[in-house]
């Protein structure tokens, strides 16, 4: 087997681009054509990694104290039951409430895209669980984390995902769309490049280092990608908005591997092990999971090519 059936393999099932990074370089790279090598690609759910990777941030820099501070403290006015919801639990997508988006929703949140207040939407949502019971896919919680950092940083998380994140790592271009009242979309909001994607999982490979300076405490790549809740077997155990693998057959292979994963088939896989990190973009909307499915068959053949 070699790069040519891989590509084959890609062709067929109408990935945009894909690149396969290791060992410090970059060993692999398919654009279907030369305008998906600078086209912002709107990366749907993986804005949530991202969004987790600035929440780390957030509290590195002391702007929240920990995960364990309860959302009450930023929405005083919040109901009672509702009080002990914390950080932890909106990025494990453990608050409680009721949320239907991968029920009769449909795989989308649009009662709340269609509310006039996404935030007032989410928190009036009526109580079925205690916080941290169950997971339950949720991207409401990320637009309240999105608030939050919106609070307590005093500007947009656009704004701040540049100034700490993008900036650093030398991502000049991105779109981060915003709600009816300002608030960049926590949960899918996103657009970059393929490239500026594969900075963001060499990052989180590297343990939050970059040219030498720590963008992200290695404590908290290690904290937000540790396996917490196993509600979406088909998928993968949920940590602080990444999957991690598991019941899967690169799990035998390779039990380090965690991702970014976006509607429509966009990924970021990522194994610290083997100092691997995979990206896809694609538009495949009835098949979000193909790219995986791919990294699965061909995964022992890209580890050993070189």
């Amino acid at each position: 087997m070699n790069y040519v059936t891989f590509e084959n393999e890609l062709k067929k099932e109408r990935i945009s681009t894909c690149l396969i990074y290791q060992n410090g370089e970059i060993k692999y790279n398919f654009y279907k054509n030369l305008k998906s090598e600078t086209k912002l690609f709107k990366i749907n759910s993986v804005t949530k990694s991202v969004l987790s990777m600035l929440i780390g941030i957030v509290i590195d820099k002391g702007f929240i104290e920990s995960v364990n501070v309860p959302i009450s403290k930023f929405f005083p006015n919040i109901e009672t039951k509702k009080r002990d919801i914390t950080i932890e639990n909106l990025l494990t997508m453990t608050p409680g409430y009721d949320w239907q988006e991968w029920g009769e929703w449909g795989g989308r949140p649009f009662p709340m895209i269609n509310s006039k207040d996404w935030i007032e939407y989410v928190l009036e949502k009526e109580m079925v669980n205690k916080p941290g019971e169950k997971m339950i896919y949720d991207s409401g919680a990320s637009q309240v984390l999105s608030a939050i950092i919106q609070m307590v940083t005093n500007e947009k998380l656009s704004t701040f995902a540049k100034r700490m994140l993008f900036d650093p790592l030398g991502i000049n271009e991105f779109i981060w769309h915003e709600d009816s009242k300002g608030i960049n979309i926590g949960g899918f909001g996103l657009s970059l490049t393929t490239e500026d994607l594969l900075k963001l999982g060499i990052l989180m490979m590297q343990k939050g280092k970059w040219n030498h300076k720590q963008i992200i405490s290695s404590e908290w790549i290690e904290k937000s990608t540790k396996a917490k809740y196993h509600t979406y077997p088909h998928v993968g155990s949920y940590a602080y908005h990444w999957w991690v693998l598991e019941n899967n057959l690169l799990k035998d292979l390779d039990s380090s591997i965690y991702f970014a994963m976006g509607y429509g088939g966009q990924f970021i896989i990522i194994s610290p092990k083997n100092q691997f990190v995979a990206i896809f973009t694609s538009a495949k909307y009835i098949n979000t999971f193909t790219p995986l499915k791919i990294i699965q068959k061909y995964y022992p053949f890209i580890l050993t090519n070189e």
